[in-house]
């Protein structure tokens, strides 16, 4: 790969501009190896290869291990775009328990204080939110069809029904 920024503005087999392009495009040298220690004695070498080779069985199961832990496996594109629409509909919900909310307080006004109804309708309009982080961490690792069912679960549980009953549809 070059480090000439203009390499974006050509096509392979442009002729160069300048008699020293070749040289800018050049890939940078190798750095130099630096000298070779001395070599250790027969004792030596077999003492320090037999805890090489065990430190080196333990270390390659521990990088296969720590890149399995840090390649997490990449999500479909189906998958994604439920993510995306699910995501969308947790929104809504979380708007239409505000909206629904507001549009209850006149009515529980007859049992309720503000004081006792605002907090549990910000809660209301919270727990779509809520529901969607909780269940995309807690299904963190675990199979896709394990996350789409809480996510399901949770859109059900959690339709804003304020809404629906005294919103612009029931209404």
């Amino acid at each position: 790969m070059t480090t000439d920024p203009d390499d974006a503005l050509r096509w392979e087999g442009d002729e160069p501009d300048a008699p020293d392009a070749a040289a800018k495009n050049a890939p940078p040298a190798a750095p130099q190896a630096p000298a070779p220690a001395p070599a250790p004695s027969e004792t030596e070498r077999t003492a320090e290869g037999a805890s090489a080779r065990g430190e080196a069985a333990k270390a390659g199961t521990a990088s296969v291990d720590a890149q399995d832990e840090d390649e997490a496996p990449a999500i479909g594109n189906a998958a994604l775009v439920f993510y995306g629409i699910i995501g969308g509909v947790y929104l809504l919900f979380a708007v239409g328990w505000i909206v629904g909310g507001f549009r209850l307080r006149p009515r529980a006004s007859l049992l309720l204080g503000d004081w006792t109804y605002f907090p549990w309708m910000w809660l209301a309009a919270l727990a779509p939110i809520l529901w969607f982080v909780a269940a995309w961490v807690l299904t963190r690792g675990r199979a896709t069809w394990i996350r789409v069912v809480a996510l399901i679960a949770g859109a059900a549980l959690l339709v804003p029904w304020p809404f629906v009953m005294f919103g612009t549809v029931g209404a």
